[in-house]
């Protein structure tokens, strides 16, 4: 029974964040990306049930990056499953990460975001879609801060993750799932019968996000069970200041390499 009130309290955050925001609308076109990890199955649960009661029209994209061998094929073919359960179109698209990070001089994490971005509103414009969204939730959040504060960045950089902000000409990228935490992500998934799948490179900490996730953010949890909050807490108020644009009002789009050299290390927006 306690689950059940808690799931619930859960569902009526998203509807009243989503509601509060404006971020959906009925007739609006959407196009939802979803890796096949627990974060974009909840979205692409949570995005097929508020579709039908709002009137907005919903399709489910997937980015292959041609990376994790079988894994990376596994994760596409449950998104495909997933697209069948909820009635909704899959779109694919398959990148070539180790190539472009190559060409351009770039790490693989920033040359899989920056192609990635480029997909979907690619997708987006082939299907009249005027909103991608991602299922980017608080714990990522935090992370983000953190990272931020860790190499060093401008105040825009303490803004973290936007709820909104522009992808490319007329097309907008939202982030339902920003108001609850991974954890409620997992309770989502249970309450309706649902499980994503494991990134192993999410496990190693090698990479410094996932060194913060796993080590940091546990540690602080202990001094501060309402961590994550706080963080977005800071955000939000950070991204209210007076000329802080944390909206970016440029496109990802496009402007990879301009933005590269001219911003702070640590402090590209996701």
């Amino acid at each position: 029974m306690l689950r059940k009130q808690f799931a619930a309290r859960v569902w009526a955050k998203l509807k009243e964040f989503e509601r509060r925001e404006g971020l959906l609308r009925r007739g609006d076109r959407v196009l939802a990306a979803v890796s096949g990890g627990p974060d974009s199955v909840c979205l692409a649960h949570f995005l097929s049930v508020q579709a039908r009661a709002k009137g907005f029209s919903l399709r489910l994209a997937h980015i292959h990056h041609g990376l994790r061998g079988r894994e990376a094929d596994r994760d596409a073919e449950s998104v495909r499953r997933l697209g069948a359960r909820l009635g909704l179109q899959v779109l694919t698209k398959r990148l070539d990460v180790l190539r472009a990070a190559a060409k351009r001089r770039r790490g693989k994490e920033d040359a899989a975001r920056h192609l990635r971005y480029g997909a979907l509103a690619r997708l987006a414009r082939e299907h009249r879609c005027g909103k991608v969204a991602t299922g980017h939730q608080l714990d990522d959040q935090a992370e983000t801060v953190l990272l931020h504060l860790l190499r060093g960045t401008r105040l825009e950089g303490l803004a973290g993750i936007p709820v909104r902000r522009p992808l490319a000409r007329g097309i907008e990228l939202v982030r339902p799932l920003l108001p609850i935490t991974r954890k409620e992500v997992d309770l989502y998934l249970k309450m309706h019968g649902l499980r994503g799948r494991l990134d192993r490179t999410n496990l190693s900490q090698d990479f410094t996000r996932n060194w913060v996730r796993l080590k940091v953010i546990p540690m602080l949890e202990k001094r501060n069970p309402r961590i994550r909050e706080h963080l977005d807490g800071i955000a939000a108020q950070v991204a209210q200041m007076p000329g802080v644009d944390f909206r970016e009002r440029k496109s990802t789009v496009g402007t990879w390499r301009t933005r590269r050299r001219k911003s702070t290390p640590g402090t590209s927006t996701p």
